[in-house]
């Protein structure tokens, strides 16, 4: 709250406002600056390729064959709690990473816990897990995620 007064004190004509709206001001603010502190931490966990993308930026160009209706469906998380999976598929460069990446960061917004990876690099993690005797340290985190974001599938032939 203190630096919310420090930037009113900046503004010349705060002092036309009443005490009361400049302390609703500082409340907001610091309500505001208090969601975006706790929702740092899953964006942060999430380790989404693309942490900025969001659902209110998505381009829906006719070239890109994204209906608005269902990312608006898919952006209130239902499928989450319905235990769905989304499969976004496309040629390359159509901006599927940035599609997935969007609905993650929604679904943290929403509080879901999510975590982002590339196929190639959770086959080998589930790999050297196994080896190493972590296995299932590794297959109880990705158990506790509510959403999975695997990302490049079929780029890479897997083994077995």
């Amino acid at each position: 709250m203190a630096a919310g007064y420090v930037e009113q004190q900046q503004k010349p004509d705060i002092s036309e406002l009443a005490f009361d709206e400049r302390f609703g001001l500082l409340v907001d603010a610091e309500y505001l600056s208090r969601e975006n502190k706790r929702m740092r931490l899953p964006l942060r966990e999430a380790k989404l390729k693309l942490s900025q993308a969001c659902i209110e930026d998505i381009d829906y160009a006719p070239q890109r064959g994204l209906d608005k209706s269902v990312m608006r469906q898919l952006s209130t998380c239902a499928w989450i709690e319905e235990h769905h999976s989304v499969i976004v598929s496309g040629p390359t460069g159509t901006g599927k990473t940035y599609v997935a990446c969007a609905l993650a960061n929604q679904a943290c917004r929403k509080g879901y816990r999510v975590l982002y990876c590339r196929a190639s690099r959770l086959f080998d993690e589930l790999v050297l897990a196994r080896a190493s005797g972590t296995y299932a340290r590794l297959l109880g985190k990705l158990a506790r995620m509510d959403v999975l974001l695997v990302d490049d599938w079929g780029l890479k032939p897997a083994t077995e």
